[in-house]
């Protein structure tokens, strides 16, 4: 019974599975999932249609399209009304984060990351060798234990076949042992930064969080620590929890400078270069407030900030109040450095583009 449980729990998993890879663009262009996810797991709302059932009766109506009325006239039962039949609803199943990541590079062909600066961070990992006679009550080794109850009585002759009886001793015992041994451990950072200036609106503001999630659910599967920092601005700059990030409306000017001096001033304080693999994804609609601001932009890019970065990535999300400049001048000054990324990000669906140009380097 168990087994045929087994096989039918994997099989449902496996229609899961085909189903969000079927349909991930849509997914990932559908903040419902965003919405249902937690540590380990995301539910994913999958359609469901109950099977109808047909109920006998006496056939007095005439047949389909006989009776009164006229033509045009509404027929009773076709609106919205209430009823006590059964429609179309949702099932909610459950993935996993590293699963929902697999699907994910499967479909975007993302390469794996190779990270640096493992040596320097380790993590601890028990791992049962062997066993012992002495432990705690919940590393008793049961099968174990049984065979040395059922040794000793044999060796004994209390053992009786026709009465199999196995009564363990303080002495039969037995419990699993362990080995604690140090891994390497790889570890990494991710700072957004986004423009919350006027022209950067609520829509714009929520394919920032669907691109966000997805980015997220990709890294957390390459490293073992990961960390998350946000950053805001407009004419000035600073760090915001999670939730500030996404929520926060602002109005003024837009100094791109400030938010890079902020993310170096993070960096330089919490993330030393040679231990943590750290990732800069930025969004904005385009606009600087000046040219001399933005050429202040390229030379802390170039002599800041790119030398301690695995990777820059900029995504362009299209506003009409935005002029869109300022991937342009990117791509002037610091495009052929293979550590940055631009996409343009016009509306949801280019989503699954964007992230396969960020992420498609292994950075």
């Amino acid at each position: 019974m168990i087994l045929n449980i087994e096989s039918d729990l994997n099989r449902f998993r496996n229609i899961v599975r085909g189903k969000v890879r079927k349909d991930l663009k849509k997914y990932m262009a559908n903040g419902e999932m965003v919405g249902k996810q937690g540590d380990k797991f995301v539910r994913i709302p999958l359609p469901q249609i109950n099977i109808p059932r047909l109920r006998y009766g006496k056939n007095e109506a005439g047949g389909v399209g006989q009776g009164e009325g006229a033509e045009g006239e509404k027929v009773p039962g076709t609106g919205h009304e209430a009823g006590d039949q059964a429609g179309e609803h949702e099932l909610d199943a459950e993935l996993t984060i590293d699963e929902l990541a697999e699907i994910l590079g499967e479909e975007l062909a993302l390469p794996r990351i190779e990270p640096k600066g493992a040596k320097h961070l380790s993590s601890v990992r028990d791992r049962y060798t062997g066993i012992t006679r002495v432990g705690p009550r919940a590393l008793r080794h049961m099968r174990r234990t049984w065979r040395e109850t059922l040794r000793r009585q044999m060796s004994t002759g209390t053992y009786d076949a026709a009465n199999p009886v196995l009564v363990p001793q303080k002495d039969d015992f037995r419990f699993r042992s362990w080995n604690s041994k140090t891994e390497p451990q790889s570890a990494a950072a991710i700072i957004y930064v986004m423009d919350v200036s006027g022209s950067m609106g609520k829509e714009q503001k929520e394919i920032v969080r669907l691109e966000a999630f997805w980015i997220d659910t990709w890294l957390r599967a390459q490293y073992k620590h990961l960390e998350t920092r946000f950053v805001i601005h407009d004419a000035a700059a600073r760090e915001v929890d999670r939730d500030t990030f996404f929520r926060t409306r602002e109005s003024g000017g837009t100094l791109i400078s400030t938010a890079y001096k902020t993310v170096d001033a993070i960096v330089s304080a919490d993330y030393p270069v040679e231990e943590w693999n750290l990732y800069v994804f930025q969004f904005s609609d385009g606009d600087n407030w000046s040219s001399s601001d933005t050429k202040l932009c390229m030379e802390m890019l170039q002599g800041q900030l790119l030398p301690k970065l695995n990777l820059f990535c900029y995504g362009q999300v299209e506003s009409e109040y935005g002029s869109g400049q300022f991937i342009n001048d990117l791509r002037e000054h610091v495009g052929a450095d293979e550590r940055v990324v631009l996409s343009k990000i016009a509306e949801r669906s280019d989503i699954m583009q964007s992230i396969k140009e960020f992420l498609g380097k292994g950075r």
